[in-house]
């Protein structure tokens, strides 16, 4: 029986890309894809939703990129452009739930420096009533199963009674080699008829 559905943030239901930011900064797509693929890297990026500060971050690439240092610099005083919006179908899919039998958690990789940004800007994160396990927070990131496990232990939940939404993959296969059921979104994904399938009732 399923008793929760955890939600990933971002790709679920916020639309975050540093490309929103980079392509007016740099006017050049081959330029812009070249410093997101090879100077900020997800790697590098993940090491800040994993706990380590900006500052620290910006100033370690600076240190090894120092002829990118404007860029690096203006990834993060720009992040707020990088999250453009919430993504429309999927927060109505979550507000369908807000009043249904079902326990709301959020499970998101995301630096504890700007979700903050995130929790004041875009009301639907009320829902989870404050149920969300950030991982900057824990300096723990997806797909290190142990931040499932937090999750499950906090909230006293468990994996098998539970339904995990996220957009990464490698997330979807850990949660599901820990007993979740899971829903990986996709462009196409309609959520609410996954979700259906899996059982969930609206």
């Amino acid at each position: 029986m399923i008793k929760n559905i955890i939600f990933d943030f971002g790709g679920v239901v916020m639309d975050w890309n540093p490309r929103y930011f980079f392509k007016d900064h740099f006017k050049d797509d081959e330029k812009m894809e070249h410093f997101l693929k090879k100077i900020v890297t997800d790697d590098w990026n993940g090491e800040q939703d994993r706990g380590r500060t900006l500052a620290e971050g910006t100033e370690i690439q600076v240190a090894k990129h120092p002829d990118w240092e404007m860029e690096i610099r203006a990834y993060y005083d720009n992040w707020t452009t990088m999250l453009k919006s919430d993504i429309p179908a999927n927060v109505a899919v979550l507000r369908k739930l807000e009043h249904s039998e079902y326990e709301l958690f959020g499970l998101t990789n995301w630096s504890a420096e700007t979700f903050p940004y995130a929790l004041e800007n875009y009301d639907f994160f009320q829902i989870f009533d404050g149920k969300i396990v950030v991982s900057g927070t824990e300096k723990l990131i997806k797909p290190n199963p142990i931040i499932w496990n937090v999750l499950l232990e906090r909230y006293q939940i468990k994996a098998e009674e539970s339904v995990f939404i996220d957009d990464n993959a490698k997330n979807i296969e850990v949660a599901q080699s820990l007993g979740f059921m899971c829903v990986h979104i996709k462009e196409d994904t309609d959520l609410e008829r996954e979700l259906g399938e899996l059982g969930v009732e609206f």
